[in-house]
């Protein structure tokens, strides 16, 4: 199981899962949905109690990760296969262009 945090702006959002069967799961916090209710990381993800879940990862996820070259120089220098999304996700989408970051959670230490 690979999971990040998911901030937009300052704010822990939520969390993103890839669970161990493959499915995917984003979840605010219920302290992002008391205090911004109004604030969803994407359209397509409105605030809400309930966790989205699919089989793939998330549209809005697999648009923050890079493409042509620079997907090539991350696929190269950090041994990535390009068809791990998650992995690619964790390891190139900390300092995304936009609000929101993605912070791996090192699962050996949470």
């Amino acid at each position: 199981m690979r999971q990040a945090k998911i901030y937009y702006k300052d704010d822990l959002a939520g969390h993103l899962t890839e669970t161990d069967d493959g499915e995917y799961v984003f979840q605010y916090t219920s302290d992002y949905v008391a205090n911004h209710p109004n604030e969803f990381i994407t359209f397509s993800m409105p605030v809400r109690n309930d966790p989205y879940k699919d089989n793939r990862l998330f549209s809005f996820f697999e648009g923050l990760i890079p493409e042509g070259w620079l997907l090539d120089i991350a696929t190269k220098n950090w041994k990535l296969n390009p068809n791990d999304r998650m992995g690619l996700l964790l390891a190139c989408c900390h300092n995304c262009i936009g609000a929101v970051s993605v912070i791996p959670i090192d699962q050996k230490h949470e």
